[in-house]
């Protein structure tokens, strides 16, 4: 079976302005594509109407849904973001506040949320420094939700201290560390993807809670929750 991934491009800027994030993404892909036959989609997440919000569908013309939709079919999830002020972009912590909604769309049998048994990696572009800080952050967010992060899952380019040129200005294609995160990311991404596919995460979620609960009667925090 052909695995697929998805691109969240979280630039700030609407197309048709250069991305130099999708840029590097673009980078990516080729190696996906060209030699592991994966197939690529890419959402830049700043074209469509994605109101602040925890729930998976706000209404009154949200376009999330849309994206969450493509996030489901997915194997392979890869956030990218430009760096702002050393930390993501307000379009990529927009993308994590709207993906708290899937802790509500628990699997009937099992509990597990809807990112379980998919893989995730991080892309980081911008001058300056940031770089480690924003692939954690995003790797974090991932799994929380559910994905699988393998090793190096991340791939950035950061241009040198003060302003300058971006990726795609600095001929960041040909920038070895870059590369060398590119194409771990990839492998890895690729090999866990196909694992699981195999192998799927089995963990009974509605079988933890109650044993939590059960080793935490008498607590202030299950009393609160019985309230609710």
């Amino acid at each position: 079976m052909v695995l697929k991934t998805l691109f969240l491009n979280c630039t700030i800027k609407k197309s048709p302005k250069v991305s130099h994030t999708r840029g590097l993404c673009d980078d990516i892909a080729k190696v996906y594509e060209k030699e592991h036959g994966v197939q690529c989609d890419f959402v830049r997440v700043v074209d469509y109407t994605v109101p602040s919000g925890l729930k998976s569908d706000m209404g009154d013309g949200d376009e999330w849904p849309m994206i969450l939709k493509k996030i489901k079919k997915s194997d392979i999830i890869i956030v990218g973001t430009p760096i702002w002020i050393g930390n993501i972009s307000s379009v990529a912590q927009r993308v994590f506040e709207r993906l708290e909604g899937t802790y509500s769309e628990g699997n009937k049998g099992n509990g597990q949320y809807p990112l379980y048994n998919k893989v995730g990696g991080a892309v980081v572009t911008g001058t300056e420094d940031g770089g480690h800080f924003c692939a954690k952050t995003i790797n974090f967010c991932l799994y929380r939700f559910g994905c699988t992060i393998p090793p190096g899952a991340d791939c950035y380019w950061v241009g040198p201290a003060g302003p300058g040129p971006s990726y795609l200005d600095a001929e960041g294609s040909k920038h070895l560390y870059t590369n060398r995160t590119k194409r771990t990311l990839v492998e890895n991404t690729v090999f866990m993807a196909n694992l699981l596919k195999k192998n799927k995460i089995t963990t009974n979620l509605l079988e933890v809670e109650e044993k939590a609960v059960a080793e935490s009667r008498g607590s202030n925090e299950v009393e609160w929750r019985s309230l609710k």
